[in-house]
């Protein structure tokens, strides 16, 4: 099976999709991906946008973990009342 249709989203873009990198400065490189970074919206390369996956992955369980435990508490309070 040919694969004429591959690339045909980045066809239209300046340089099929390819430029520098605003994180990593890495040039010629697709940058693809629109990232908000320190309140603006840039495009960046798939390996900094995997990165910054992955650092808001890691924060969202670091916030998980130091949330307080408060589900319990009302589920008894409410048994209680009942």
């Amino acid at each position: 099976m040919s694969k004429a249709h591959r690339g045909t989203g980045i066809r239209n873009e300046a340089n099929h999709g390819r430029g520098k990198c605003p994180r990593c400065g890495k040039e010629n490189i697709k940058v693809l991906y629109e990232k908000e970074i320190d309140g603006n919206t840039v495009k960046v390369c798939k390996f900094c946008n995997a990165q910054l996956k992955n650092i808001a992955r890691k924060e969202a369980k670091i916030a998980k973990a130091n949330a307080p435990k408060e589900e319990a508490a009302p589920a008894e309070a409410s048994a209680e009342q009942a």
